[in-house]
């Protein structure tokens, strides 16, 4: 008798155990911000792939991982948090050495370079609104005050050079951003900046800058008549339900807009989906599907990375497949991965704040891509 009830005990509990994914890591928690979730094998991710992805960035010593998030079909699969080293805006902390930060769902994070990305989709928004007419405009058209800076090669700075970094500014890469925190600690930024020696013809030679950046955003203020942190409160992180974020700023009060901004994960991830719906979230269009496309286009192409508006484009080759993404990277090893042929949005938040900038930044992100959400995706 004892036997038989066991027996039958075990066969009523069969379908859960057969139904229960032993490798598995289940939902991440569902809170009240606009985002579903979903079990990771419900949109066709091998969970015991990306389930790992965590114990793996555990393995790295130098990674310094502060949290992952992954997003398929528009639901959030994925969700892991650590604790580890970090800096409010570290740069205002040269050198100091990092607190111990305990990182969770709730915690913001400096997004670094990732603003400069950000930016990219206000300047759509502004054109959208018939604020901006063209990114062929000319940059002095923006700023009449710095008429006494004119020369024939500054006058024919467009908009569209300094989207892709092709200014012709000089730009002292050594010693390590030390020519971004002049310009931060400066009382006029966007003079500093165009009061740099022109070094190539605008529009012909691709120069990271930083400086370039914070005109972007300089253009954006002009533009909107309004702060660039307001303009974009009011167009962009209300309608995505971004309700908690900080936005740097330079000693001259303008926010920082090649690096201030601090979101959420989860809130980055939603400016990714955005970018993947093509400029909608929820069904409501934020930024027209034609500046997402113009955004995101390769304009200089090279053999390693290809760069578009203030974003990155990258590509990984998993078992012979070639799968391209767009990206946003921010120093410290923060990243924001839009990867379109496999519906997902990826982000990485890290603390490898390197002052020399030598370190292995990237780190964490190439783990969370190659070792897990890549292989997690193809192996189904």
């Amino acid at each position: 008798m004892f036997r038989a009830s066991v027996l039958a005990l075990v066969v009523a509990l069969l379908p859960a155990i057969v139904e229960a994914d032993p490798v598995g890591c289940g939902a991440p928690m569902a809170i009240k911000d606009g985002w579903s979730v979903s079990e990771p094998q419900a949109q066709q991710l091998d969970p015991a792939v990306i389930c790992s992805i965590g114990a793996e960035l555990e393995k790295l010593k130098d990674a310094d991982p502060h949290g992952v998030v992954v997003v398929r079909n528009g639901v959030i699969v994925y969700e892991t948090y650590f604790s580890g080293p970090d800096q409010r805006w570290p740069q205002r902390h040269w050198g100091e050495p990092l607190e111990n930060t305990s990182h969770e769902m709730g915690t913001k994070h400096d997004v670094q370079s990732i603003t400069k990305s950000v930016v990219s989709i206000l300047v759509g928004i502004a054109q959208d609104r018939a604020m901006i007419k063209s990114v062929d405009a000319t940059l002095l058209s923006f700023f009449p005050e710095y008429a006494d800076l004119q020369s024939p090669d500054r006058d024919r700075i467009t908009l569209h050079d300094l989207l892709t970094m092709k200014a012709g500014l000089d730009w002292p890469t050594r010693p390590y951003l030390s020519m971004a925190r002049k310009v931060d600690a400066a009382a006029d930024p966007y003079r500093l900046v165009l009061e740099q020696p022109m070094l190539a013809e605008p529009g012909k030679k691709w120069r990271y800058n930083n400086g370039v950046a914070e005109l972007v955003g300089g253009v954006v203020q002009k533009a909107a008549g309004r702060r660039l942190d307001a303009f974009a409160r009011d167009v962009l992180f209300e309608p995505l339900g971004i309700d908690d974020w900080e936005w740097g700023q330079m000693a001259s009060g303008d926010p920082g807009a090649s690096w201030g901004l601090r979101l959420r994960p989860r809130d980055l991830a939603k400016i990714g989906q955005l970018i993947l719906d093509k400029g909608t979230w929820r069904g409501r269009q934020i930024v027209s599907a034609d500046w997402i496309d113009e955004m995101t286009a390769p304009r200089i192409v090279r053999p390693k990375f290809s760069y578009a508006y203030l974003w990155w484009l990258n590509h990984s080759s998993i078992d012979g497949r070639s799968i391209a993404w767009i990206s946003g990277s921010g120093w410290g090893g923060q990243c924001l991965n839009i990867i379109p042929k496999l519906a997902m949005v990826v982000v990485v938040t890290a603390g490898v704040y390197d002052y020399e900038g030598k370190g292995p930044q990237n780190l964490a992100c190439d783990t969370v891509m190659d070792k897990g959400v890549l292989r997690a995706a193809l192996a189904r």
